[in-house]
C-alpha cells in the first residue's frame, strides 16, 4: 500500500510592502473679515504653530490669497479643514460672521 502523497515544496512570493496614503495639503484661503491675530491664534490652537510661524502664514494668506498650513493624510486633512471651518468668528472685527475657509488639495 503506497504512503500518503506529498506535494513538492513551492516558494510563494508575497509583496509585503506597506502602501502609503498620498498626502494632502490643508490650504487656508484669504478673506477680509479676519485679523492677523485671529489667524495666528487659530493656527496655534489647531496646528500647534508657534506665533512666528503663524505670522508668516497669515502674511502669505494676506498677500497671496492662500497658504498651505499643513500637509498630512487625507483623513487628518479633512479633520483640520473642518476644525478651521468651525473655529468661529473673529471677535476683533464686528462685520465678521464666521470662521475662515480652507480647502484640501493633493500634494504632488
Amino acid at each position: 500500500m503506497p504512503g500518503p502523497a506529498t506535494l513538492p515544496d513551492t516558494e510563494v512570493e508575497t509583496d509585503q510592502r506597506t502602501k502609503r496614503q498620498p498626502p494632502y495639503h490643508v490650504v487656508l484661503l484669504n478673506d477680509d473679515d479676519h485679523s492677523y491675530e485671529y489667524v495666528i491664534e487659530m493656527l496655534k490652537a489647531l496646528f500647534g504653530h508657534p506665533i512666528e510661524k503663524g505670522y508668516q502664514l497669515a502674511k502669505i494668506v494676506d498677500t497671496k490669497g492662500r497658504a498651505i498650513v499643513c500637509t498630512t493624510s487625507l483623513e487628518r486633512a479633512e479633520l483640520k479643514r473642518d476644525q478651521i471651518h468651525s473655529y468661529g468668528a473673529d471677535p476683533r472685527i464686528p462685520r465678521c460672521k464666521g470662521a475662515m475657509t480652507a480647502e484640501l488639495e493633493a500634494a504632488e
